[in-house]
């Protein structure tokens, strides 16, 4: 089954038309101000309009206060809120009660320990995210072009749906695919020639680096 694919951090229409076209099952605007992909909720309702219908558009936030949230979800109207901050469980059942809409619950990784966390949220997230812990130092919770070490989901239990994020790109993409089994890919800064700029051409380079391990995985059976 070919895992759905989200291309993250989006700030132009050029990006986004490679990306559906490409077939990226979901898009991410992230609306967190320290990040060089943030975006202004109005810019990127305009931004989103061609992927309705296509493609899921999914809102990144990062702790963010139910202000920013009514103005997120009214101009953007998403298909999903990716939540990349501390929620604890009961105010991530909060928001999906206030909006109703589904959760993508993330989860930055180094140690088994910061997976344990997942077990609260079970029946509750819709969908996780793992993404790879922050170096020190760092103000942005993703997009840091940084991996963890992946055997380390090889605890889950097979019925947790996630996406795996954290360091990917075209050269580790179907390395990540067979040893994690995943069943979503997250990309940000994997497609970008420096922070916040996508690249058309390492959009093509990914889903075509996709593609071939789709095939590869077909041809060997497994």
């Amino acid at each position: 089954m070919k895992p759905d694919i989200k291309i993250c951090g989006l700030k132009t229409p050029e990006a986004i038309d490679r990306a559906l076209k490409r077939g990226a099952t979901h898009i991410g605007f992230i609306f967190f101000e320290k990040s060089p992909r943030y975006v202004e909720p109005d810019v990127a309702a305009k931004l989103a309009e061609p992927a309705r219908g296509k493609a899921k558009i999914v809102a990144v936030v990062v702790d963010p206060t139910n202000d920013d949230l009514d103005e997120i979800v009214s101009l953007l109207k998403p298909d999903m809120l990716q939540l990349h901050g501390n929620e604890s469980p009961e105010h991530v059942l909060t928001i999906k009660a206030l909006y109703g809409l589904p959760v993508m619950k993330v989860f930055s990784v180094r140690t088994a320990d910061d997976l344990k966390r997942v077990e609260a949220y079970i029946g509750i997230a819709d969908r996780f995210l793992f993404d790879a812990k922050a170096p020190k130092g760092s103000e942005l919770p993703g997009g840091n072009g940084i991996s963890f070490d992946w055997s380390l989901l090889g605890w889950l239990d097979g019925s947790i749906d996630y996406m795996l994020s954290g360091g990917l790109n075209k050269d580790n993409v179907a390395d990540a695919l067979v040893k994690t089994k995943a069943r979503g890919i997250d990309i940000s800064s994997g497609v970008e020639t420096k922070p916040g700029v996508k690249s058309v051409a390492l959009i093509d380079d990914f889903f075509d680096a996709v593609e071939e391990a789709d095939k590869s995985v077909v041809a060997s059976g497994s």
